[in-house]
């Protein structure tokens, strides 16, 4: 390295990685020896241009890639082609991505192509299974055989990746950024309230009920699987006591089965994905979260809510281990029996809300940057 702010090239294109890559930016710009430069993909792009604009990044590069419908090798091919070019032009010294989705992978690869080093954070999450989750179990390995530094979540990603056969003087346990990113939305919620006032209806609306947050989307559950989740939705509506606040996702594939088994449900709020402020708010609204997604499953813990994973297996078994999760599925007699355990059984509901979150402290982005400067710097 010169004299000049080592240049890091950050990558995302989705929601998740969005959410926990801003924390990681902004203490990037913070530090005098880097220089960060942020490139989204736009894999999804309503959903993480909310993040954006909370967050205050107004990004570098835009490839504005997201199409309707289009296939995993045709996103896939325009990835790599395009952060390719990115990279051409922009020569960073390293790259950064995030998790498990094409942009990461594909950003990876690139950089290898280009023998850049590239720096994985929440790295070593492995369910063990590569269809579950579905493409995303492998887009991490294909990451992980590349990634020069790997900034695990926690000791059991680490053993994975150790396991791997990673170099252990490659691997730091920073905890996961999402916990960082959290805790920031909820101190900027607590002091501008109107930043998530838009679930102020719903909450008078269900005033008095026990709220249950859903989310799914995930592909391995499209089809059967999202139409068992809906018939269990129902189910759980029929309790008098119960509301249940569902953002749908905007895939067609599961916005069509939720549309037609739940609209006109009293105490089922189906509504429009929400930005990170409100999604931050129905966490600490809601009694209960059913999801299919990876990071309700270390954000909900962090407000002390069980959650209840709509999968057959995770790549976060931290939290199933620490009891603040509990895998049940898409068989929709066993999510309704679960749901009910928790919300019948008071003892059964605080031993997940009481168990301790695995996931972090909220200084996993100061840890990263440290770790990238040690590597960079020797210091």
């Amino acid at each position: 390295m010169t004299d000049r702010p080592a240049k890091i090239l950050v990558i995302f294109g989705t929601r998740p990685e969005a959410i926990k890559l801003f924390t990681v930016v902004e203490a990037l710009k913070q530090d005098p020896r880097f220089e960060p430069v942020v490139c989204v993909s736009a894999q999804h792009r309503a959903m993480l241009d909310q993040v954006l604009e909370i967050a205050g990044i107004v990004p570098d590069h835009d490839l504005d890639l997201m199409r309707p419908n289009q296939t995993l090798d045709g996103l896939t091919a325009a990835l790599l082609t395009e952060l390719g070019e990115v990279m051409d032009k922009v020569k960073p010294d390293r790259v950064i991505v995030q998790g498990d989705t094409a942009t990461a992978m594909a950003g990876a690869l690139a950089a290898y192509y280009r023998k850049l080093p590239v720096d994985h954070v929440e790295a070593g999450l492995r369910s063990g299974n590569i269809y579950h989750p579905w493409p995303e179990e492998v887009n991490r390995k294909i990451i992980g055989g590349i990634a020069s530094l790997h900034f695990a979540p926690t000791t059991t990603s680490e053993a994975a990746l150790l396991r791997e056969n990673v170099s252990a003087d490659r691997v730091h346990v920073t905890g996961n950024t999402v916990i960082d990113a959290l805790h920031w939305v909820l101190a900027r919620i607590e002091a501008q309230p109107s930043l998530a006032a838009g679930l102020d209806d719903l909450a008078e609306r269900f005033k008095g009920k026990r709220i249950i947050g859903v989310t799914s989307h995930r592909r391995e559950n499209f089809g059967h699987g999202m139409e068992n989740i809906a018939s269990a939705i129902r189910q759980i509506a029929e309790r008098p006591d119960t509301a249940i606040i569902f953002p749908v996702h905007l895939n067609p594939n599961v916005r069509a089965v939720m549309n037609e088994r739940l609209v006109g449900l009293d105490n089922v709020a189906l509504i429009e994905p929400l930005d990170y402020p409100h999604f931050a708010r129905l966490l600490s609204m809601a009694e209960i979260m059913l999801t299919d997604s990876g990071g309700v499953q270390e954000e909900a813990p962090a407000l002390g809510k069980p959650v209840l994973v709509m999968r057959e297996t995770t790549e976060r078994p931290e939290g199933v281990v620490a009891g603040t999760a509990r895998l049940v599925g898409t068989d929709s007699s066993r999510i309704v029996s679960e749901i009910f355990s928790l919300l019948d059984d008071k003892a059964a509901y605080e031993a997940m809300a009481r168990a301790h979150n695995p996931f972090g402290d909220g200084q996993s982005s100061r840890r990263i940057v440290d770790a990238l400067a040690q590597e960079v710097w020797g210091a």
